[in-house]
């Protein structure tokens, strides 16, 4: 028997034999959207009754039937055990430029032999078809990737670092615009939220007596440190029209503290459905800066571990790379507990084993599979405890000049 060739077109799925004669064919649907759904489905290898039924019909006459597409023949092959093949042929791209092409003779009667439809008849109505499912198609994969949570991830903890570089610029001057009243606060008060909930609440230092900033929640070592630079001051008196608008500048900067310990709890909650082993392992907010800095989820995935060991750090890698210096060791994973708290020779070897469990967490959160979170921290936890008891003490000269002549 002769085969048969199985061609998806944005129009239909069609039958063909070798001279590209129409055997069987199953069209779309007229409205552009719903045609665009049913090329979706059947690019994702599924197909409908009519489509199997006209298959099994072309398989009464030729054999195999020849595909294009692996995921449609898999298909078949299982529901209709019908004999299929897979393979590139010429006869899809031909039929489908024949399907566009305005020439006169023989394709516009195949044209006109396969698509039997008002609305795909002319070659212009068939490309502006065509151009339609193609827009709706692109339409419905952007709004697919946007609906993904990882990216809200990475545009919540974004939003966090820009509050974070606007507070402290904000905090800056504060300090500066404060510290011409009342400059001993300065050295005294170091978390920038707790310095301007003060201004905003007491106001000039006359006001930081014990009993004003016992209230406010401060240690009783730093009350009486405030209470006595208040009461020996340096500082230039403030008229209460300049210490107003500073005290608005401060409920100000509050609010946007306010909005970021919002957006952290945001990012939280969203990183432990989306990466929940990589949150089990760094904590959610790390976990979104590696997803921000290789731009999804799944592209940290892909990923080889000695990658995502030194993002953050490529400037430093690219400058190794051209100018032979050392490479950087890691990068964003500096922020993490267990390596910026290790002696320097420590760090790259434990950054390299966060890395490679990272790696782990990041493939199963982004393919499926079960929860290892626990378990991979655990394993990175005693191999972190076993290269600091191994390289308890840094490497000295002579350890060096052995490696050096053994490369």
């Amino acid at each position: 028997m002769l085969e048969a060739y199985v061609i998806e077109t944005p129009v239909g799925l069609f039958v063909l034999d070798d001279q590209t004669n129409v055997i069987e064919k199953i069209l779309f649907s007229p409205d552009p959207q719903k045609a665009a759904a049913e090329l979706k489905q059947l690019q994702s290898g599924q197909l409908t009754p009519s489509m199997i039924d006209a298959l099994k019909k072309a398989a009464a006459k030729y054999s195999p039937l020849v595909f294009e597409h692996e995921g449609l023949a898999r298909t078949v092959e299982n529901q209709g055990q019908l004999p299929v093949l897979i393979r590139p042929t010429s006869i899809g791209d031909q039929f489908r430029n024949r399907l566009s092409s305005d020439w006169d003779g023989r394709d516009s009667w195949i044209r006109m032999q396969s698509l039997e439809s008002p609305h795909l008849i002319t070659p212009d109505a068939y490309n502006d078809f065509v151009r339609q499912i193609t827009l709706q198609i692109a339409r419905a994969e952007v709004a697919r990737a946007a609906a993904r949570r990882d990216l809200n991830a990475v545009q919540a903890v974004r939003a966090m670092d820009d509050l974070d570089k606007t507070l402290n610029l904000i905090a800056g001057r504060v300090r500066e615009w404060y510290g011409l009243h009342f400059p001993e606060m300065d050295r005294i008060i170091e978390k920038h939220e707790t310095y301007a909930r003060l201004i905003s609440k007491l106001g000039k230092r006359e006001s930081y007596t014990p009993e004003n900033v016992i209230a406010e929640g401060l240690p009783k070592d730093r009350v009486d440190q405030l209470a006595q630079a208040a009461r020996k001051s340096m500082g230039a008196a403030v008229e209460e029209h300049d210490l107003a608008v500073l005290q608005s500048f401060c409920e100000l900067m509050l609010e946007l503290y306010k909005f970021r310990e919002k957006t952290q709890t945001y990012v939280e909650d969203v990183m432990k459905q989306v990466a929940p082993n990589m949150t089990a392992i760094v904590g959610p907010a790390l976990s979104a800066r590696l997803i921000s800095i290789a731009g999804s989820l799944e592209n940290l995935a892909k990923m080889p571990a000695s990658t995502l060991q030194v993002l953050g750090a490529e400037k430093a890698l690219f400058r190794a790379l051209k100018t032979g210096a050392r490479p950087p060791k890691h990068g964003v994973l500096f922020q993490y507990t267990a390596v910026h708290q290790s002696p320097r020779w420590q760090r790259g070897k434990i950054a390299r084993t966060l890395a490679g469990k990272l790696s782990i967490a990041a493939r199963i959160d982004a393919f499926g599979g079960n929860f290892m979170g626990d378990k991979l921290k655990a394993d990175f936890d005693k191999k972190a405890e076993e290269i600091k008891q191994r390289y308890a003490s840094p490497p000295g000269p002579s350890k060096k000049k052995e490696v050096g002549r053994k490369r």
